[in-house]
C-alpha cells in the first residue's frame, strides 16, 4: 500500500506546473477560490466547500517553497503559481487508492482484495487527470468514500464507538454533498444497504413464524461480513448518520459564503438559486463533450481538457499569451480526461457479471422460500459458481459473498441511476462515483481468480492486471499532457468519439 501511495503521488506531482494556465474548469474553480481569498463572491452553481478547500491550497501554497516559483499567472484573479492551486488536488488524489483499499478490507478482511482494489484505482487515467488540476471531483469522492468507510467500521463497532463512527460517516456524507449535490449518491447507497438488511429480517420473521416464533438467531448474517449488524442500527442511528449530521454539515458549509455574500441571500434562497442554475444548463447539445449516462460505463465520450501545439518537444506551448495556430507546430500537448479503457471495460463486465450471479442466487433463494424449504438447510448448496457456499446459521439465504455483491450493486446503482432523470448536460466524470464500486467488483473477481485452484483462472487474473497496467502506460502521455506527434496521438484514439 505504501508503494501504491508513492506511485500515485509521483504521477500526480510530476510536472504539475507544466501548463501555466487554467485548464478546463479551472477557469471556474481556481477563479472562485482566488476571489474568495480576496473576500469577493462569485456564484458557483455548486455548494461552496470545494471553493474553501482550493482557497486554502492557494493560501498555503503561496507561503511555502513548493513548486516552480518562476511560473505565475493572474488568470484566476491573483498573481499565483499553477502549483499553488493544484497541489492539494494532487495530494487528495494520491490518498484515494488508500481509502478504496480500506473499504475493500472492511468488506472482506482480505488483504489481497484490498491491495488489488487500491492498485486498480491507482491505474485509472480519469482519476489521475482530475487529481492534477484545480477541479472538485476528487474532494467529492474523498468525502463520500470516507463516509462509506466510517459506516462500514460503525457496523463492526459497539456502544459509544458505533455512535462515533456513525457521526464521522455523517460528516463525510454531508461534506460530499457540500461539494456537489451528486455526492448524495454515497449517502443513498448506505441507506439502501441498511434498508436491505431490515427488509431481509422482515422476510426472515415472516418465514420463521410457526417454527421458531419471533426469535432470531444471533448469527442472522455470516459473521465474516459487517452486514451481520445492519439490523442493529435502529432509527436513532439512522437519523444521526443519514439525516441530522449530514444536514448540519451541509448547512455549516454555507455560512462562510453567506457572511461574505453582498446580496444577503438566505440559505434557502441560495439552494433555489443553485437548483435554478442547473435547470438553465442546456441539454446534450450545450457542450461538445456532453454525454449520456448509459455511455459512461463503456467510456464512449471522454473530454479534451487541454490541446495545444508546439514546434518541438523542448518548447512548451504558449499558454499565457495568444496560442499558436493549431497547424503551426509538429508537437501536440493533449490532456484527455479519459479512463484507462481496459480498466473501465473490465470493471463494467465485472459489475454485470456480479449482478447476474446475484440475481441467479436470489432467484434460487426465492424459489426455496416460496416452496417453504427448511430454513435451516444449507443455503449455499445451490449458490452460484465463484461464490462462497458457506451459509450455516444464515437463514436469510445470502452468504458473505452475496452481501458484498449486494453492497457493490446498490452503491453502483445509487450513484448512476439518478442520472436517468437528469436532462442537463452531463460529462464522463459524473460516472466516477459509480466507477469506484465497479472497480471494487472487478477487484473481487480478480482476487477470486488469483486464489483459484484452476491454473487457467489464475492466469486470467494475472493477465487482466497486466493488460490494465500496459494500457495505463500506453495512454499515460495524454493523462499527463506529455508531448506527442500527430501519429502518436492518433494511435491512442481507438474510437471516433475519443477526439
Amino acid at each position: 500500500m505504501a508503494g501504491i501511495f508513492l506511485f500515485s503521488l509521483a504521477l500526480r506531482f510530476w510536472g504539475l506546473s507544466r501548463f501555466n494556465t487554467l485548464v478546463f474548469d479551472e477557469i471556474y474553480y481556481a477563479r472562485f477560490a482566488s476571489h474568495f481569498l480576496k473576500g469577493e463572491i462569485i456564484f458557483t452553481g455548486h455548494p461552496p466547500l470545494s471553493t474553501y478547500i482550493i482557497e486554502f491550497g492557494i493560501w498555503l501554497g503561496e507561503k511555502m517553497p513548493w513548486g516552480d516559483r518562476t511560473l505565475k499567472n493572474g488568470l484566476a484573479g491573483l498573481l499565483i503559481s499553477p502549483f499553488s492551486y493544484r497541489w492539494l488536488n494532487a495530494l487528495t488524489g494520491s490518498v484515494l487508492p488508500l481509502v478504496m483499499a480500506a473499504i475493500a478490507y472492511q468488506l472482506s478482511y482480505r488483504r489481497s482484495y484490498a491491495l488489488i482494489a487500491g492498485l486498480l484505482l491507482s491505474m485509472d487515467g480519469l482519476f489521475l487527470v482530475e487529481s492534477r488540476y484545480a477541479l472538485n471531483n476528487v474532494y467529492l469522492l474523498l468525502f463520500g468514500l470516507l463516509g462509506q468507510l466510517f459506516f462500514l467500521i460503525a457496523l463492526r463497532a459497539q456502544g459509544w464507538q458505533r455512535w462515533l463512527w456513525l457521526g464521522l460517516a455523517g460528516i463525510g456524507f454531508g461534506a460530499s454533498a457540500a461539494i456537489k449535490w451528486n455526492g448524495l449518491g454515497f449517502l443513498l447507497g448506505a441507506i439502501l444497504i441498511w434498508s436491505a438488511g431490515w427488509i431481509l429480517q422482515w422476510v426472515r420473521l415472516k418465514s420463521a413464524k410457526g417454527e421458531e416464533g419471533d426469535r432470531l438467531p444471533t448469527n442472522f448474517f455470516s459473521s465474516q461480513t459487517p452486514f451481520q449488524n445492519l439490523t442493529q442500527l435502529h432509527l436513532g442511528h439512522a437519523f444521526v448518520c443519514f439525516a441530522a449530521i449530514p444536514l448540519l454539515v451541509y448547512y455549516l458549509c454555507w455560512l462562510p459564503y453567506m457572511q461574505i455574500d453582498p446580496s444577503g441571500d438566505s440559505f434557502w434562497t441560495l439552494q433555489v438559486k443553485t437548483y435554478d442554475y442547473h435547470k438553465r444548463v442546456g441539454g446534450v447539445s450545450a457542450h461538445p463533450y456532453c454525454s449520456l449516462w448509459f455511455t459512461w460505463p463503456l467510456m464512449l465520450r471522454p473530454i479534451a481538457y487541454f490541446y495545444r501545439t508546439s514546434n518541438s518537444v523542448n518548447e512548451l506551448p504558449s499558454v499565457v499569451g495568444p496560442p499558436l495556430p493549431q497547424a503551426a507546430g509538429s508537437v501536440i500537448y493533449d490532456v484527455h480526461a479519459m479512463g484507462n479503457p481496459f480498466l473501465w471495460w473490465f470493471s463494467t463486465a465485472a459489475i454485470v457479471l456480479l449482478f447476474g450471479l446475484f440475481a441467479h442466487q436470489t432467484w434460487q433463494w426465492l424459489a426455496r422460500w416460496v416452496s417453504e424449504t427448511s430454513l435451516t438447510a444449507k443455503s449455499g448448496a445451490e449458490s452460484s459458481p465463484g461464490f462462497s457456499t458457506s451459509a450455516a446459521g444464515n437463514p436469510s439465504g445470502l452468504n458473505t459473498q452475496s452481501w458484498l455483491v449486494l453492497y457493490l450493486a446498490l452503491n453502483w446503482s445509487a450513484n448512476l441511476l439518478p442520472w436517468l432523470e437528469v436532462t442537463r448536460c452531463a460529462f464522463l466524470y459524473h460516472y466516477m462515483e459509480s466507477l469506484v464500486f465497479a472497480l471494487l467488483g472487478l477487484a473481487l473477481v480478480v482476487d477470486r481468480w488469483l486464489h483459484s485452484p484452476l491454473r487457467a483462472r489464475r492466469r486470467l487474473g494475472f493477465g487482466i492486471l497486466a493488460l490494465i497496467f500496459i494500457a495505463f502506460i500506453f495512454w499515460m502521455p495524454i493523462y499527463l499532457g506529455l508531448p506527442l506527434s500527430p501519429i502518436e496521438i492518433q494511435m491512442r484514439r481507438w474510437l471516433p468519439s475519443w477526439i
